[in-house]
């Protein structure tokens, strides 16, 4: 029998969530690029890795930028010039036009609907990979028929029901842009996700399973559409003698030192990949016994690259919790637990766990914006349940679930000692 009071002795050294593992060939690759003097935004780096990761996706062309956000942005302005033509000056296409979202997902998927002037309408998540739900989405077309774009993402890197989710904006004549961030090197169907869109976009942020420190892309199958991003990115640019200016440019463009860090780390993604599921396979045998659940994938259809580990805990096997915009409370009971004592606890041993996402609905700054559940509009039954299951699926997997500390430079015995560190949580 664990006691939950008796924890055991703290690492010496922390036990991140997911830092970078780097290999040696990325200091190389930037030596190469400090002694040619190619550190800007030219050079060998840039053009290899964009090659590369075409190679590897399998999509034609890859714009390699400063960050998995640049590409979201510039995503999202090439749909609206590919929906509704080109934007009155200063503007974005999308302007005062609703766009439907994933709604667990980082901020990031959200925001550069906004930068363009777009709307977010929230889709809630189905509990079976914990991404948009097919269902709730084909309900949202039913109460905004007029919506042409859908921004999907595939949280910690388990891709979404992609096949079910492809038929319904197809059936309403949507685009969409995929948010493969986190997922770069998982699968549906034997293909990669980053190519199931008509733009999308993955990260090489410091924290994801290919890391350049920062920077990310634009993956399309479009020469046109490449070829805008490229011109966007470099501050729009214009074929001439002189700087010439025509429309509204950013400096979004990848630095070659970047490049250089993703260009060393590539050739290690399925070694990551292997790591990764290993981590999630050993969390999965140790709490077998414990009221949780793993975050869940379709075994026949999908391959997650297992970026993070994360678990839920059964409803009956929840303390009391409250949390407020910032704080948090919770009541200890035997035999209970919540994830705000699993992370205090994980942390005393000097290891780093998170949060699930915060849905985007349940956030301040887009509390007023639409949010669409299976039953129809969620704001009016956020909170509700129906035939004893939450109508809420996002809220409650964010009220149940945390996310463990899934360093693939984590040891087996690191790990040992947090899985036990949650049993006792459950004491």
């Amino acid at each position: 029998m664990f006691d939950r009071n008796n924890r055991p002795e703290p690492f010496k050294n922390k036990v991140w969530l997911s830092s970078p593992t780097m290999h040696g060939e990325e200091l190389e690759y930037v030596k190469e690029a400090y002694e040619t003097n190619w550190m800007s935004t030219v050079g060998k780096n840039i053009n290899e890795v964009e090659r590369i990761i075409c190679e590897n996706i399998g999509c034609k062309y890859a714009v390699a930028l400063s960050a998995g956000t640049a590409a979201l942005h510039l995503a999202m302005k090439l749909a609206g010039l590919n929906l509704y033509g080109q934007p009155a000056t200063g503007h974005g296409s999308l302007e005062g036009r609703k766009v439907f979202a994933s709604d667990m997902t980082f901020d990031a998927t959200v925001n550069p609907i906004v930068y363009e002037g777009g709307i977010p309408v929230f889709i809630d998540t189905e509990r079976d990979t914990w991404n948009m739900d097919p269902v709730a989405l084909e309900k949202a077309f039913e109460i905004y028929p007029e919506v042409r774009l859908v921004v999907m993402a595939h949280l910690y890197g388990t891709p979404g029901k992609i096949d079910e989710l492809k038929a319904v904006c197809d059936k309403h004549g949507a685009i969409i842009i995929e948010d493969a961030a986190e997922s770069l090197g998982a699968t549906y169907n034997g293909i990669q996700t980053g190519t199931f869109g008509k733009y999308n976009c993955i990260s090489f942020n410091g924290n994801k399973i290919i890391t350049g420190s920062a920077g990310g892309m634009l993956l399309t199958d479009s020469e046109e559409a490449a070829n805008k991003v490229r011109k966007w990115s470099t501050q729009a640019r214009e074929n001439a003698a002189w700087y010439q200016h025509e429309e509204l440019g950013y400096n979004y463009r990848m630095s070659n030192v970047i490049a250089g860090v993703v260009r060393g780390q590539l050739p290690h993604l399925q070694e990551h990949i292997d790591q990764k599921r290993a981590i999630y396979e050993r969390y999965k045998e140790g709490l077998k016994d414990l009221p949780v659940k793993m975050n869940p994938y379709d075994e026949k259809k999908s391959v997650p690259n297992f970026w993070l580990s994360c678990i839920i805990i059964d409803e009956d096997a929840m303390c009391k919790q409250v949390r407020g915009e910032r704080d948090v409370c919770y009541v200890k009971e035997a035999g209970k637990t919540c994830p705000t004592e699993i992370l205090e606890a994980i942390a005393s041993i000097n290891a780093e766990g998170r949060p699930i996402w915060k849905p985007m609905h349940m956030q301040p700054i887009y509390r007023m914006n639409p949010f669409i559940t299976r039953n129809g509009n969620g704001r009016a039954m956020t909170n509700a349940y129906i035939e004893g299951s939450a109508v809420d699926v996002g809220m409650d997997i964010f009220e149940r679930g945390l996310c463990l500390p899934s360093d693939n430079k984590m040891t087996t015995e690191e790990q040992t000692k947090i899985i036990e560190i949650i049993h006792r949580c459950f004491c």
